[in-house]
């Protein structure tokens, strides 16, 4: 098994927490518009209060590390790697309390081309311990607003996991979906479960518009995030979220397993 030592030291040197590959200007960019209600950071996510910048950088000082001093405006975000190891490890335990509870679980991700195995993996887990892993409205078409206007997506499932694919590409292991922010996916995937009596999920795993789509809508929902993603740590700091993991969420696919190995251990569902 993976030591907490060993685990903090590749967060490090894979550059999954300590200074990521996130720009501060980007986290910065981005709070200011979460404090102004744009909907392409909400992901999903309404707050109930009213989150001022300055209130959004201390807050995520507190859950991911970054610095709260304003007048850092460059150079890399930093998040602190015992946030990240006390978050996984509250996700670990979500993991094993699903699993004992058999619970249905629905899995989905906007960064298809980094996390697929990270979720795959935990999809596989939980189907070997008797949870469901849902697929609803496979196929489904969805439009989806992207920086080139509208565009209409499909939802598909690759290893169990929800993603969309842009209209009239062609899969493929490296690029299997298309990267989004947008809640719309997991907003179609629940109401498409519920429309057709079967069963709902008692877990969202996940990023971005999944987590949060999916706790606003007053599913448990966990996932991870990066520093320029403040909506899961709003939504964490309101109770719509249960737990949401610090850390960069676009390194290299492989960097992830060890995080796979460990969350998998803790959670008593090594396979």
């Amino acid at each position: 098994m993976l030591s907490t030592a060993a685990l903090r030291a590749h967060l490090l040197a894979a550059r999954l927490a300590g200074p990521v590959a996130t720009s501060r200007e980007e986290s910065l960019r981005r709070y200011r518009l979460f404090a102004a209600r744009d909907p392409r950071v909400l992901l999903g996510l309404e707050p109930e209060c009213d989150w001022s910048f300055t209130e959004l950088l201390s807050l995520m000082g507190a859950k991911c590390g970054v610095s709260v001093d304003p007048a850092t405006v460059s150079g890399p975000d930093v998040i602190d790697p015992e946030l990240t190891i006390a978050a996984l490890h509250a996700f670990a335990d979500r993991l094993r309390a699903a699993a004992q509870d058999r619970l249905p679980v629905l899995l989905g991700t906007g960064h298809p081309h980094r996390l697929l195995g990270f979720y795959a993996a935990l999809a596989s887990a939980l189907s070997a311990a008797g949870c469901r892993v849902l697929t609803p409205a496979h196929g489904r078409c969805i439009d989806i607003t992207t920086r080139f206007g509208v565009r209409t997506h499909r939802l598909a499932y690759v290893r169990g996991i929800a993603m969309v694919q842009a209209p009239g590409a062609r899969p493929s292991v490296s690029e299997p979906g298309a990267h989004t922010h947008s809640p719309l996916p997991v907003r179609v995937a629940l109401g498409s479960a519920a429309e057709s009596g079967g069963p709902l999920p008692g877990l969202v795993i996940g990023d971005h518009g999944w987590v949060c789509g999916a706790g606003q809508l007053g599913f448990e929902a966990i996932g991870l995030g990066d520093t320029d993603d403040p909506a899961l740590f709003v939504g964490e700091a309101e109770g719509r979220v249960s737990v949401a993991v610090p850390l960069d969420d676009a390194v290299r696919s492989g960097y992830y397993r060890p995080l796979t190995r460990y969350v998998l251990n803790r959670a008593c569902l090594s396979q």
